[in-house]
């Protein structure tokens, strides 16, 4: 199982890039990929194939008309299929006795 953090963004097309932001978030949630959005980016949950190809997909969709675009990703493979996307932060949280902000 795969979890695989990223943040993509153009370079160059002025401040407010949530227009672009929002295109990939279409791409992330019709994926039918488990994921989470935060303030800074995106985690996707699922097998290598398939968290790869939404990140390709993205790329491409900012591709058709953005001449630079920039790419941050972190990946944790574990082998096994279980959900690790709440099961880490909640082993955190019991570890620490309550529950805190995510």
């Amino acid at each position: 199982m795969v979890l695989l953090e990223f943040a993509m963004s153009p370079t160059g097309e002025g401040e407010s890039l949530s227009p672009y932001v929002a295109r990939i978030l279409d791409i992330v949630d019709r994926s039918g990929v488990t994921y989470q959005l935060t303030a800074m980016g995106t985690i996707l949950e699922g097998d290598w194939d398939e968290v790869m190809g939404v990140v390709s997909d993205c790329f491409r969709a900012l591709q058709a008309d953005c001449r630079r675009i920039s790419l941050n990703l972190k990946m944790d493979y574990r082998f096994g299929s279980e959900s690790r996307l709440h099961s880490k932060v909640d082993a955190v949280e019991g570890r620490v006795g309550r529950k805190l902000r995510t």
